[in-house]
């Protein structure tokens, strides 16, 4: 499995802080209420010690449950994924009564130490938690041996080097089909067909999905006669140097922009989710057994320009990097 997508060890580290204090908070406000008021001023806005009480129990829960938590972050993420919503609910909560005036703005320490300083950790580890589930079951979670050249065929059941051994392709890995950039690649592809054919290029497509289910969407966008590979597992992409994407390669500023122009502006719109949702996107130029070029996307909202790409077989010299070269050291295409 990719080290990366394992727990890091601040991790715990931060679930066992975040449980000893929440513990130790708890049981004080329990055991004491009455001694409340006398260094909270948020206790001097509530004088009943049964309300602090219950309080105080639901702190010590949240307490024992991070200290299970850190045992394995990623296994208990739901506990995490509580907490975080508990700390954005608080930090709501608090600004609500602020500009309301119904809290005094110097109450504002207690819910920095008990929702603020938790919450970028918190999200950190939960993005984490994330992206190690959609590895499960994966290529990422499978040993490196794995070969599915040999084993992975076209909805026409030809291998990939095979129809490589006859003319380049134009190997063109997508998001799954719910992405609106997922469709407008196919919308580009449909556009720019002719001059990538003419070129000498033939096309193929690599999804996320099973055949069957996305047939719809390749018959939208008059694609549905290309040969296509379905690699729900993500064996191909890992293969070719791609990988999971970053939350600034998929939920950037950029990506959102992109995204709204992509489905409501140019009308491609958006489905549900079909396939690893963080997995990225990639077009190689790809010719007996050789990357000849490539296009890794910075962001999941690229728009490469795949007759360019297809154009360049006319420029590349016959020494070019083999697949296995370029897939060790992770460099599978240029820009």
């Amino acid at each position: 499995m990719n080290d990366n997508l394992s727990a890091c060890p601040w991790m715990k580290k931060v679930l066992l802080a975040a449980g000893i204090c929440n513990l130790v908070y708890g049981l004080i406000v329990m055991l004491a209420p009455g001694q409340m008021p006398g260094w909270s001023e948020i206790a001097a806005l509530v004088r009943y010690p049964q309300i602090w009480r219950s309080a105080g129990s639901i702190v010590s829960v949240y307490g024992i449950a991070y200290l299970i938590a850190a045992r394995d972050p990623f296994r208990f993420w739901p506990v995490v994924f509580l907490g975080l919503l508990a700390k954005v609910a608080g930090i709501i909560g608090f600004a609500t009564a602020l500009i309301l005036g119904t809290l005094p703005a110097s109450v504002g320490w207690s819910f920095l130490a008990s929702d603020l300083i938790w919450l970028l950790p918190f999200a950190a580890i939960q993005w984490g938690a994330i992206r190690f589930h959609q590895s499960v079951g994966s290529a990422y979670h499978m040993d490196e041996a794995d070969d599915p050249l040999r084993e992975l065929k076209t909805n026409t059941g030809e291998l990939l080097d095979d129809l490589a051994n006859e003319r380049p392709q134009l190997v063109v890995f997508l998001r799954h089909t719910g992405c609106t950039f997922c469709r407008e690649s196919l919308a580009d592809l449909e556009a720019q067909r002719p001059s990538i054919e003419a070129s000498g290029c033939g096309i193929v497509l690599v999804h996320l999905g099973e055949s069957l289910r996305d047939d719809a969407i390749f018959e939208r966008y008059s694609v549905a006669d290309l040969p296509r590979i379905a690699d729900p597992a993500c064996r191909l992409y890992r293969l070719f140097g791609l990988s999971l994407g970053r939350l600034s390669e998929l939920l950037g500023p950029t990506v959102w922009i992109r995204g709204f122009i992509a489905a409501i502006v140019r009308g491609h719109g958006f489905g549900g989710l079909r396939g690893n949702a963080l997995q990225m996107p990639g077009v190689f130029l790809y010719s007996s057994g050789q990357i000849l070029a490539g296009f890794q996307h910075e962001h999941s909202s690229d728009r490469p320009d795949y007759r360019e790409l297809a154009c360049r077989i006319r420029r590349q010299s016959p020494l070019a990097a083999d697949l296995d070269a370029v897939t060790h050291t992770g460099q599978a295409a240029a820009h």
